[in-house]
C-alpha cells in the first residue's frame, strides 16, 4: 500500500533531484530550439512552408518535467507526440522544459521555487509570441498542473484554452482524494497537515513518513503557493473558447474534475474520452499494462484526443 502511494504521487508532486538527457535533436544547434530566457528553454515546431498558422503552447504537469512531457521517473513522450501530430496537421507548437527541470539539469537548487514561478514563465512565453506574425492565433494547452498554469496565463493575446486532465478542486483536496482512494485513514493525516499549513506561517514538522514527498516540510512552501488557487473560481471568468478533456482511465485526475470545470464554465466544450489515461494514451482495462504507458513512449495517443484538439484549434 505505502509503496503504491509513493509510486503514484512522487512523479507528479516532487520537484525532483535528478534529471535525464533530452533527445539529441533538441540541442542548441537545432534551429527549432527557442530559449526565451535562463529558465525557459524550449522547442518551436512549425509546419514546413506554412504561413499564418495557429500556435499551441503546451504546459506540462507537475514534477520536474521536460518539454516532451517526461519526468525523472517517467518516459512517455506525451507532449512530443502531441506536438508532432499537430505539426503534421498544419499547427505550430511551442513546448518547454519546466523551470524545475532546467535547474535540476544545471545542478542548481530548486528549494525556493514557487508555483507562481511557473505562472510567470508561462506568461513570459505568451508575451514572447504575442506579436509574432507567423501565427494566426495562440491557444494554451495545459496538462494536469499545467492546466491551472495556462488558466492563470490567459490574457488579451490568447485565443483559446485547452484543459487536459486539469483539476477543478484546489490541489490539497486533490491529493487528499488520491490518498483516500488508496489508503483510507492516511488521507485524514494529510488533510490535517494541509489544514495546519493554511493557519500557520511556519512549516508543519510533524508529518507521517509516508507523506513526506507530498506534504513534508521541504515542499510545504511550494504546496502553499499552489493550493492558494481554486480552478473552478478562476475558469468562470474565461472569455475565450475552451475545451476540457479527460479520460476514463486517468488514475491521477478523475473525470468529475473535468465535469466541475465544465459546470463552472457551461459554454466550454467537455469531452470525456473512453480508455484514455492521464498521459493522453489509449490503454486497456489491465492496470499493469496501462501503467506501462508511463515508461514506454510507444503507446499511441488516443485518436479521439487528437481529433478533438485538431477540430478545436482549427475552428
Amino acid at each position: 500500500m505505502n509503496k503504491l502511494i509513493l509510486l503514484l504521487l512522487l512523479p507528479f508532486f516532487a520537484l525532483g533531484q535528478n534529471a535525464f538527457k533530452m533527445d539529441k535533436q533538441e540541442t542548441t544547434t537545432d534551429p527549432s530550439v527557442v530559449d526565451i530566457n535562463e529558465f525557459i528553454k524550449g522547442t518551436l515546431w512549425t509546419p514546413e512552408g506554412a504561413d499564418q498558422v495557429p500556435l499551441v503552447i503546451l504546459f506540462t504537469g507537475s514534477g520536474p518535467n521536460d518539454r516532451n512531457g517526461n519526468s525523472m521517473m517517467t518516459r512517455n513522450d506525451s507532449h512530443k507526440q502531441l506536438a508532432k501530430v499537430l505539426m503534421e496537421n498544419g499547427i505550430a507548437t511551442y513546448r518547454y522544459d519546466k523551470r524545475s527541470f532546467t535547474l535540476v539539469k544545471e545542478r542548481k537548487p530548486t528549494d525556493d521555487i514557487s508555483f507562481n514561478d511557473f505562472v510567470t514563465d508561462a506568461q513570459t512565453v505568451v508575451a514572447h509570441f504575442a506579436n509574432d506574425e507567423r501565427f494566426s492565433k495562440i491557444i494554451l494547452a495545459g496538462h494536469s498542473q499545467g492546466s491551472l498554469v495556462a488558466l492563470l496565463s490567459i490574457d488579451k493575446n490568447v485565443d483559446g484554452f485547452i484543459s487536459l486532465a486539469g483539476a477543478a478542486d484546489p490541489i490539497d483536496q486533490i491529493i487528499v482524494q488520491q490518498i483516500a482512494a488508496q489508503a483510507p485513514g492516511l488521507d485524514k493525516e494529510a488533510a490535517a497537515v494541509f489544514a495546519q499549513m493554511k493557519t500557520q506561517d511556519s512549516v508543519v514538522t510533524k508529518v507521517n513518513p509516508y507523506l513526506m514527498s507530498v506534504v513534508g516540510p521541504g515542499i510545504q512552501p511550494f504546496m502553499k503557493s499552489w493550493m492558494a488557487y481554486h480552478p473552478t473560481d478562476l475558469i468562470k471568468d474565461v472569455a475565450v473558447p475552451t475545451l476540457i478533456l479527460n479520460g476514463t482511465r486517468d488514475r491521477q485526475v478523475s473525470i468529475d474534475q473535468a465535469e466541475k470545470l465544465h459546470n463552472a464554465l457551461p459554454e466550454s466544450k467537455l469531452v470525456i474520452i473512453e480508455g484514455m489515461d492521464h498521459l493522453f494514451k489509449k490503454v486497456g482495462n489491465d492496470d499493469i499494462e496501462a501503467a506501462k504507458s508511463y515508461t514506454d513512449p510507444s503507446f499511441p495517443l488516443h485518436p479521439e484526443l487528437v481529433e478533438e484538439i485538431l477540430a478545436f484549434v482549427k475552428q
